[in-house]
């Protein structure tokens, strides 16, 4: 059996801030943009290099999914991104005023920090251990 995960709905306010914040300021690279209706769009983006795993930004329809933008875990950090330079990237994540909650620390797996994106989701920039700094 083979299987993987293609994508993952992140809830979002506004489809084009969304995909302005993640291919701006992650560098993510927006992979497909398609119209489905008058409201609703596919927007998929995706980190460089990652293979076949992928963000589908999900516009929320409703006041109720509306709720949810920016909090899809609990306030967990729900999303991880893995980097092969922790320190290239966290320096430029730093000049784009990205904000991060935690600061840098060196741990058995690896050297993170957690950051907020726009909507205030958890994220962990982390370069695994055993990569080179």
């Amino acid at each position: 059996m083979k299987q993987h995960l293609a994508h993952i709905a992140l809830l979002v306010n506004d489809y084009d801030e969304a995909i302005q914040y993640y291919t701006q300021q992650l560098h993510f690279t927006l992979k497909e943009d398609t119209p489905l209706s008058e409201t609703k769009r596919w927007v998929v983006v995706a980190p460089p290099g990652s293979g076949q795993t992928s963000l589908l930004l999900a516009r929320a329809a409703d006041d109720y999914q509306a709720g949810f933008v920016g909090n899809q875990s609990g306030g967990r950090v729900f999303l991880f991104l893995h980097t092969d330079d922790f320190w290239r990237d966290y320096r430029e994540m730093v000049v784009k005023n990205i904000e991060f909650v935690r600061p840098p620390s060196v741990e058995s797996y690896g050297t993170v920090a957690v950051f907020r994106d726009l909507y205030g989701n958890l994220w962990d920039l982390i370069q695994p251990a055993g990569t080179d700094d």
